[in-house]
């Protein structure tokens, strides 16, 4: 019996001790069991073809850049300070076969597919005028929607709600194999991956996700409030938020500046360690 307590003792301290239980960084949810529900193979595999289609047919219009391209080189340099970041948050990330690529377009836009496929539009750069910190919180956003498997987490619930698979079938193809009827959803639904959009809570999380990257990676994170209010001016007159899946810039800052203590010392942390 004494050693039962002696046992039961060492491990409450070991789970209670700050140093191991109390994770540095923002807090989010844990991830969605929707996301199980479809294999991340298939999804990554669909993002990966339409991402070689979209540049292919980028290039066809002259409207690829290349890879001499100062801002293709610029983006690809941060991405390459955030990816090592991004091991912790998903461990498959380590297997990614990560992109950077640079798009012509008037859009003021930039994504990350399921996989690590990163793309900036031009406009985007051109017309907010986004700093190097600016661009890390931007591609740090996007590429947290990736880690935290968002896309792959909304296929899920299509597929939970439209009844495609039963229970049965789900657990089968998430522990056994692939089931016929979801591989056939997911290449469906891949048609859609570029023009998904995620609720405002997956809006919010890749958010804090993103500045946490951006800031184990040495970018200043309080560029997130310069982002957002750049971006409210280029986004004059557009919708209140209960009617955008995207929070208001005026949440998204409130939520960056909420959570900035956070995340500040480890950016400070990263800066000592250049």
């Amino acid at each position: 019996m004494k050693r039962v307590l002696l046992i039961l003792t060492t491990w409450v301290l070991w789970a209670t001790s700050p140093a191991l239980s109390a994770r540095e960084g923002v807090e989010v949810g844990q991830e969605s069991a929707f996301a199980k529900l479809v294999p991340a193979e298939q999804v990554e595999q669909s993002a990966q073809q339409q991402y070689a289609q979209m540049l292919k047919e980028a290039a066809s219009k002259n409207a690829l850049g290349s890879d001499e391209h100062p801002q293709v080189i610029r983006l690809r340099r941060i991405a390459n300070q955030l990816i090592p970041q991004s091991y912790d948050w998903n461990p498959r990330a380590r297997e990614w076969k990560w992109e950077v690529n640079l798009l012509g377009s008037n859009q003021i836009n930039a994504f990350c597919m399921p996989g690590g496929k990163i793309a900036f539009y031009s406009a985007i750069l051109k017309q907010l005028e986004l700093s190097d910190d600016e661009v890390a919180m931007v591609m740090g956003h996007e590429i947290a929607h990736a880690l935290r498997e968002h896309a792959r987490e909304r296929m899920g619930k299509a597929t939970a709600t439209n009844g495609i698979a039963t229970l049965g079938s789900t657990v089968a193809s998430v522990f056994f194999g692939i089931n016929p009827n979801l591989t056939d959803f997911v290449a469906k639904q891949g048609a859609n991956l570029l023009t998904l959009k995620f609720s405002r809570d997956d809006e919010t999380e890749a958010d804090l996700v993103g500045m946490e990257l951006a800031a184990r990676a040495g970018f200043d994170p309080r560029a997130g409030i310069t982002l957002w209010q750049k971006m409210s001016q280029a986004n004059k007159g557009a919708p209140p938020q209960w009617l955008s899946t995207h929070p208001a810039s005026s949440t998204r800052i409130q939520e960056i500046q909420a959570n900035l203590p956070k995340v500040m010392p480890l950016y400070e942390q990263a800066v000592r360690n250049r």
